[in-house]
């Protein structure tokens, strides 16, 4: 009774494929089962009453993932562009070369890499070799980023390309919605500045800020990146009052689901976001030809 199930019924008076009983599966939430009936509802149309007599199997099957889990990894990775502005950006089939014309510190790896999720449209050597001359043009060690555990992964394996050890990272999701009902009241005073649909939360001590993040709003979804709080001020419920005012300011625009990359050997930002509500999607990881070395040593 209320959970999701299928049932495998008989069709008394048709005939099967095999010239035997006709059988079908219904799909849904069990409403009620007694007086020799079990009513099954589907997520589309009437409910379905069915003789317990003609029941041949059922059993429980887990709740459909939420829409938001049901978006393709490449549709997913697609709206991490909107978080920098300064990126050249140029299609190879389903792939996206990534270069960032006006860095500023450290080159972030994936404002610089080719994002390498589904069919670059010609063979993966020639793909590679694209890769290779596009970022040798701007004086860049290539570099892949990759859905784990992929066939894309496998190729590059076989083409002497090196996983780098480190950069591993989940791509999470959550509703927006949810995430504002589950963050608890904060007391701290966030400044909050906004340009188009990039913003900027902080919580400043002095002249300094003790916490900060930021946020990009892409259609109806909004990433936050570069949640930081100074190692003296942590455990202070900061970096969840930041987050917190991104996500208002976000929901103001429109936004209804968040995401964020975390790396997966960051335990403690796991744990984090994990206990506000997001959910991991995908997970992703980069790659470089055998000869690279200067990502490697990053």
């Amino acid at each position: 009774m209320g959970q999701r199930v299928v049932v495998r019924r008989l069709l008394r008076g048709e005939t099967g494929p095999s010239g035997g009983p006709a059988f079908t599966d219904v799909l849904g939430t069990c409403l009620s089962w007694a007086d020799s009936v079990c009513v099954v509802q589907p997520e589309t149309g009437a409910a379905v009453t069915i003789a317990i007599a003609d029941i041949v199997s059922g059993k429980p099957v887990p709740p459909r993932p939420a829409a938001r889990l049901r978006v393709g990894v490449r549709e997913a990775e697609s709206r991490t562009g909107g978080l920098w502005t300064t990126v050249d950006r140029e299609p190879l089939g389903d792939w996206e070369l990534r270069s960032d014309r006006a860095p500023v510190g450290r080159l972030l790896k994936r404002a610089n890499s080719c994002l390498a999720i589904g069919d670059p449209a010609r063979p993966v050597p020639d793909a590679l070799a694209t890769v290779e001359a596009f970022y040798a043009d701007r004086g860049r060690d290539p570099l892949v980023q990759v859905e784990a555990d992929s066939a894309v992964e496998d190729a590059l394996a076989g083409a002497g390309w090196q996983r780098l050890s480190y950069g591993e990272s989940d791509f999470l999701l959550a509703s927006v919605a949810r995430l504002r009902r589950s963050l608890p009241r904060s007391t701290h005073e966030v400044a909050l500045s906004a340009d188009g649909v990039r913003a900027v939360g902080s919580v400043d001590a002095g002249c300094d800020p003790v916490a900060e993040a930021q946020a990009a709003v892409d259609g109806d979804w909004v990433g936050l990146h570069a949640v930081t709080v100074d190692p003296a001020h942590r455990r202070r419920g900061l970096a969840t009052a930041v987050v917190g005012e991104l996500l208002g300011w976000a929901a103001e625009q429109g936004a209804m689901t968040a995401w964020l990359h975390v790396e997966t050997d960051n335990p403690g930002g796991r744990a984090f976001w994990e206990a506000l509500g997001f959910t991991v999607h995908h997970t992703c990881r980069y790659w470089t030809p055998r000869t690279s070395t200067a990502w490697q040593r990053h």
